[in-house]
């Protein structure tokens, strides 16, 4: 039977969990035809599209194989980089924006980079946003079914 590996387009189902058993994300909501929009992951092994501990652990894997594997800080989304959290003046802002804690926000920097921050604390004066993947510092886990080979 035909093994995953580099350069094969892919379909996973997957169920992340941080290591305190807490389920962050997963391709199966448990519902029958709900019309929710998830299925299987499918992606490029060794492409860069998922992350590279997620990418080593699909290959070998043969269509209908299941297992979990867990997924060191460094082979994730790394470690969480206090450079990346900023202070900003609420008078830098749009006067009609109204942050939020938990809201995400697109920022463009002067090169003209577009990336998504988080903010994390609203003042009178500030607001706090972090540029860190809300993952970052942690170690993942996943329980991984590989669907098909494409």
């Amino acid at each position: 039977m035909a093994q995953a590996k580099d350069g094969d387009r892919v379909k996973v189902h997957y169920t992340g969990r941080l290591d305190d058993g807490t389920v962050f994300d997963s391709s199966e909501c448990g519902e029958d035809d709900c019309g929710c929009g998830h299925g299987p992951l499918e992606f490029v092994i060794g492409s860069g599209q998922v992350i590279p501990g997620f990418d080593a652990g699909v290959k070998g894997l043969s269509v209908g194989d299941s297992k979990t594997i867990h997924i060191p800080v460094d082979e994730a989304y790394g470690e969480r980089m206090e450079e990346m959290v900023a202070v900003v003046p609420r008078g830098d802002l749009p006067a009609e924006m109204k942050p939020e804690v938990g809201q995400q926000l697109e920022v463009t920097q002067e090169d003209g980079q577009v990336f998504n921050v988080m903010v994390t604390e609203v003042t009178d004066e500030t607001i706090t946003i972090d540029a860190n993947h809300p993952l970052a510092g942690q170690a993942l886990n996943f329980d991984l079914k590989l669907v098909e080979i494409l």
